[in-house]
């Protein structure tokens, strides 16, 4: 068994972690601001080592034990917001009165709970999302958002992700959950009461004319995934003032 460790900020830990299952990982430990993955033996170690060179990868040789049950243990059901309550899929922790119990599954896509801009847009979600709304969540990833819409009371809920296999992911992770494969292009106009969109700054500068269009008269939308220094920006491309914000740890939401 080999492990490789990684020196990555918190804010890139989620995506990271992504990663390194779909490269076959056996387990991930986490500790601050920095990822330990196992691999078995015959792993390529040379390939690891350029996919994850900007990380600062240190190899090692780590002794055969479960990694998989050990990287489980350091997963903890957490407090999101006022309402949720975030349990890894395999665990069965009750939520604590007055709370939402919503399942992440770590490892399978981005959006595990952790990232500051996805607890941001949970946040953001239990405060604005009026109960029956019909809500699309671009960009699904795990499916996280989605999930949590439908858990609020929002009526019809449907989603979608440009990775083929994060859409397949979210298909899988939130049951009957309308999710297919392709860009908010492909969505009609004026069809939603509701957007969220957890996404970087250039993606949603590129695709708020969009986003605008298929939001119905006097809907919502609601984006994370940036800096407060590029709020200013977002609403300028989606030609929207913010009615709200939201920051946490250096990353911004707003309702628009």
């Amino acid at each position: 068994m080999i492990g490789i460790a990684l020196n990555v900020p918190r804010e890139y830990q989620e995506r990271v972690t992504a990663e390194l299952w779909e490269a076959a990982t056996a387990g991930i430990a986490e500790d601050d601001e920095r990822l330990t993955a196992f691999f078995e033996d015959d792993a390529d170690r040379n390939a690891l080592l350029r996919q994850f060179a900007v990380w600062e990868p240190e190899l090692r040789e780590e002794q055969d034990r479960d990694w998989v049950a050990e990287s489980r243990d350091t997963w903890q059901p957490f407090a999101v917001g006022d309402r949720f309550w975030l349990v890894p899929e395999w665990r069965d922790d009750a939520p604590p009165a007055g709370r939402i119990r919503l399942t992440i599954q770590p490892g399978m896509a981005c959006g595990t709970g952790t990232a500051p801009a996805t607890q941001l847009c949970l946040s953001a979600m239990e405060k604005w999302l009026p109960a029956g709304a019909s809500v699309f969540d671009v960009g699904t990833g795990s499916g996280i958002l989605a999930e949590a819409a439908r858990l609020l009371g929002a009526g019809t809920v449907v989603a979608c992700d440009i990775d083929h296999e994060a859409a397949r992911i979210a298909r899988a992770n939130v049951s009957g959950l309308a999710v297919f494969s392709g860009s908010v292009r492909s969505v009609r106009s004026a069809c939603f009461d509701a957007i969220v969109a957890n996404l970087n700054a250039a993606t949603l500068g590129a695709i708020a004319p969009d986003l605008v269009r298929i939001r119905r008269p006097g809907g919502l939308l609601i984006v994370s995934g940036f800096r407060p220094s590029e709020a200013a920006g977002v609403a300028a491309a989606a030609e929207s003032n913010p009615r709200g914000t939201l920051i946490d740890s250096d990353w911004a939401c707003l309702l628009l």
